[in-house]
């Protein structure tokens, strides 16, 4: 492709930051995961931030540490990634989903009140692309309600809602650190949260369920069952060079969005999202909503110019059809609407100016 959907920041400094780890010998989680996960405590303002090896499993051990289990139901907006709702499963929660707002392609909030039942314990709402939620409705649904809220923030690093990062406002927050994302370790996340009781039961969690207090006298005690879910210091080091640069990455973001937006107001047959009043956006994704979404991407790809659609409209998919352990609960109209017209265009720190105007002049003409 002449230009890419996205490009890693990958640069010199980080190489030889990966190099120094390789030489050291100390390949698994160590010092260098340490001082990853302070750096980012620090960016985001949290008490409590811990890596693990995904998104994805930062989300089910979320639900682990909530004791959220068998008979339990979570709720999920229907247009995500597939990790967000089968994370119920998989602890053996029900998974109940719902629509979206068609012009945030964030969770219905309506729809999130419809769905609770007695056996709700949380609801996983997701800041889709790096769109902040609206903590005003998810705080009156919690309060309301008594549930947890377990923000899937994937895309969302550098995002606010009202003054405040992304990270802190949910009871716990997971991001990723997947290559789409601007922050990315190859694979991995991180998990947040204000809660140190559990905190500290995830930490043991990912470590094989050992006590890491340190003070136990008898030396390595393991006080509940756990697994592996570690992030490598190799990992962390390739994270830990970009985060030396987040805010200058941040507002690059912010400033090549903008780009777009001022380059594609006008134009007829493009429809652009609404961000919350309250809300920053970070901008991982820049989506923009056009008819013939399908034959649009073809054609814009032939021109050397790499688009993707958004995510995925789970009800679609035979993993997410009603059953014992899933609920499609309403008819997801938005979801759809959204699924078939979302696309997104390239976005990464190196785009320039030029190559923006490129890619408008092309999709002006699939238009």
């Amino acid at each position: 492709m002449k230009i890419p959907l996205i490009k890693p920041y990958i640069t010199q400094e980080i190489k030889d930051k990966v190099v120094e780890v390789l030489e050291s010998g100390y390949l698994t989680e160590g010092p260098i995961t340490r001082e990853f996960e302070n750096k980012l405590k620090n960016f985001l303002g949290v008490k409590n931030c811990l890596a693990v090896t995904s998104a994805t499993t930062g989300l089910e051990v979320a639900l682990r540490a909530l004791g959220i289990g068998n008979g339990d139901e979570i709720i999920a907006p229907d247009y995500t990634y597939p990790a967000t709702a089968a994370v119920g499963p998989i602890v053996g929660a029900k998974a109940v989903i719902v629509d979206i707002e068609r012009d945030t392609m964030n969770i219905d909030y309506d729809a999130i009140e419809e769905a609770i039942t007695e056996k709700t314990k949380a609801i996983i709402p997701v800041s889709l692309f790096g769109a902040p939620l609206d903590y005003d409705r998810l705080n009156n649904i919690k309060e309301k309600y008594g549930v947890y809220i377990i923000e899937d923030a994937a895309c969302s690093i550098g995002a606010e809602f009202d003054d405040v990062k992304v990270g802190s406002q949910a009871d716990i927050t997971i991001f990723s650190l997947h290559p789409r994302k601007f922050i990315t370790t190859g694979e991995g996340g991180v998990i947040t949260t204000q809660n140190d009781e559990w905190a500290n039961w995830i930490n043991s969690y990912k470590h094989f369920g050992m006590d890491m207090s340190g003070k136990s006298r008898e030396g390595i005690q393991f006080d509940i069952i756990g697994t592996n879910y570690k992030l490598s210091n190799i990992q962390s080091a390739v994270g830990l060079g970009q985060l030396d640069h987040i805010e200058r990455l941040l507002a690059k973001r912010v400033e090549l969005a903008g780009n777009y937006i001022s380059l594609l107001k006008d134009v007829d047959g493009i429809e652009i999202p609404r961000t919350e009043t309250k809300g920053k956006h970070s901008y991982q994704t820049f989506i923009v909503f056009v008819e013939d979404r399908d034959r649009i991407m073809t054609e814009m790809r032939a021109k050397g110019i790499e688009v993707q659609i958004g995510t995925y409209s789970l009800h679609k998919h035979k993993a997410f059809e009603s059953g014992a352990m899933i609920e499609v609960k309403g008819e997801m109209k938005n979801s759809t609407w959204c699924f078939e017209r979302a696309l997104a265009l390239p976005l990464y720190n190196d785009l320039t100016k030029t190559e923006q105007e490129l890619v408008v002049k092309e999709l002006k003409e699939c238009l």
